[in-house]
């Protein structure tokens, strides 16, 4: 006797805690994936996160491209997968095919403008933590293929690198040894966020596209330039109408411009700063201020 098929709702569970898990455990993680029943991908929606899911493990995470393009590539036969899936599939093949090989045989071929941008994008992001001078290329080609085809604003594709770039300046900064090159791709990829936040978002993502900035210019040891967008980040902030739901990012705001003064040595500005952290955090809801607290800590903590 067979066993039964996972239900819809155990893959719903089952990608639920493979993000949960997926940065601790993704040797484990891309077992399961593979052994997992295609069977149970009952609708687009599933498949989508599914796919994402996996290309993220398999890419990112593993480098293991050749696996992950193995993995993916039976995923457009399912039932379940419409047009827009197998759009998503093709760009997640390509962005495989682009990180596996330099040379591989035009795996672009037949997508648009922005799909090929997006497809660059990921594949910047999948070699990010394996060859940091492939995926500044790569990232750079995204880049200049907008540029080329004077995509607007509302595209996709200026949304797929404002995140993108956020993602690799996040993870770029938080890594303890940096390489110079690293260092560059960084700033690269922290700038490219700000410029695409604008485009594609509003004043939340592009004041905190200002603050990713000032962070990762204060990891380059630019606490000057950080300095300076830390106080964009709050001038958008404070552009806002007045509302407490607008006080959680007045409270990194002020956190930037603590570091920032505190690496310059201006024990003034510093000041001002930490009292401002201190009065945002006390407007936060009970869960942020919870979550928050070591961050004002380390604030306060600072000395100019």
């Amino acid at each position: 006797m067979h066993a039964a098929a996972p239900a819809p709702t155990d893959l719903d569970r089952f990608i639920q805690q493979g993000w949960q898990r997926h940065a601790q455990q993704p040797e484990a993680l891309a077992l399961d994936l593979l052994a997992w029943p295609l069977s149970t991908v009952d609708t687009e929606a599933r498949l989508l996160k599914l796919a994402a899911l996996g290309h993220h493990v398999l890419g990112e995470h593993l480098g293991r491209w050749q696996e992950g393009l193995a993995w993916l590539q039976p995923l457009a036969a399912l039932p379940a997968c419409g047009e827009e899936g197998r759009a998503a599939l093709r760009r997640l093949v390509a962005s495989l095919h682009l990180a596996a090989s330099p040379d591989a045989p035009e795996p672009c071929s037949g997508l648009t403008a922005s799909d090929t941008v997006r497809a660059q994008a990921l594949a910047a992001a999948s070699l990010v933590p394996h060859d940091h001078a492939r995926a500044s290329a790569w990232l750079q080609q995204a880049l200049a293929g907008f540029d080329a085809a004077a995509l607007p604003g509302t595209d996709p594709a200026a949304r797929a690198l404002a995140v993108t770039g956020n993602n690799l300046a996040c993870e770029l900064e938080e890594k303890p040894a940096r390489q110079p090159g690293e260092t560059a791709l960084m700033l690269q990829a922290a700038r490219i966020t700000r410029r695409f936040w604008a485009l594609a978002g509003g004043a939340l993502e592009t004041e905190r596209a200002e603050y990713r900035l000032a962070m990762s210019c204060l990891q380059a040891g630019d606490p000057a330039q950080a300095l300076q967008h830390a106080h964009a980040c709050l001038a958008l902030v404070e552009a806002q109408p007045p509302g407490p739901e607008w006080a959680l990012e007045r409270f990194f705001g002020q956190e930037a411009r603590a570091r920032a003064a505190s690496a310059l040595g201006r024990a003034e500005a510093l000041a001002q700063a930490q009292t401002a952290a201190l009065t945002a955090w006390k407007e936060l809801s009970a869960d942020d201020q919870a979550a928050c607290q070591p961050t004002l800590q380390q604030v306060q903590a600072l000395r100019g």
